[in-house]
């Protein structure tokens, strides 16, 4: 009988040096899911493209996992996939699909107070071009800093700086008066 490790003792799940054996690609899903899940359904505004993104990207990974477990930061790779996937779903001609109704008993978990709130905030990151909301995803939610955003998508830091103060800009209006005095 095989046993799973607990990745939960390790330490931070996003280290890729806690991942333990990094050639088991299920441990390193379980590690990483829900982290990337918040992610892409920020990105998507919608669980159910989220789920389709994280199915797209793992399947990627997984593709190349022989070389990716191999690497420094297998989690980093993983993000990138995310991003690149989802900049690419958005520029195809087919990405106008819209999934109806929603799952009955089934609570998203980004972000974290009020579901209205969580509404606002994906309605008003849904309105952004695909690179903006992406941008404003990887600084502001999920805490990266200038530099590793700008690397991210392949942009300079002060592009970074500028887009993100624009795309904020065009959230304010959006977001109303409590949401506003929490951003930068």
């Amino acid at each position: 009988m095989t046993s799973t490790p607990n990745l939960e003792s390790r330490g931070d799940p996003e280290d890729p040096r806690d991942l333990g054996d990094p050639g088991d690609f299920g441990d390193f899903v379980r590690a990483t899911g829900t982290r990337l899940y918040r992610q892409a359904l920020l990105l998507t505004g919608d669980h159910h493209l989220a789920e389709d993104l994280i199915q797209t990207t793992y399947a990627k990974v997984f593709a190349s996992w022989r070389r990716v477990s191999r690497a420094e930061n297998p989690v980093a790779y993983a993000r990138t996939t995310l991003l690149n996937t989802f900049l690419s779903h958005r520029r195809l001609r087919r990405s106008t699909e819209l999934p109806a109704g929603a799952v009955p008993g089934r609570e998203g978990s980004a972000p974290e107070d009020d579901p209205a709130t969580r509404v606002d905030l994906l309605a008003a990151l849904a309105t952004l071009p695909a690179h903006d909301r992406a941008l404003l995803v990887l600084r502001y939610w999920e805490d990266r800093s200038v530099a590793d955003t700008a690397r991210d998508l392949g942009l300079t830091e002060t592009t970074v700086r500028t887009r993100s103060r624009r795309a904020l800009q065009r959230l304010r209006p959006l977001l109303g008066a409590e949401l506003t005095e929490r951003t930068p």
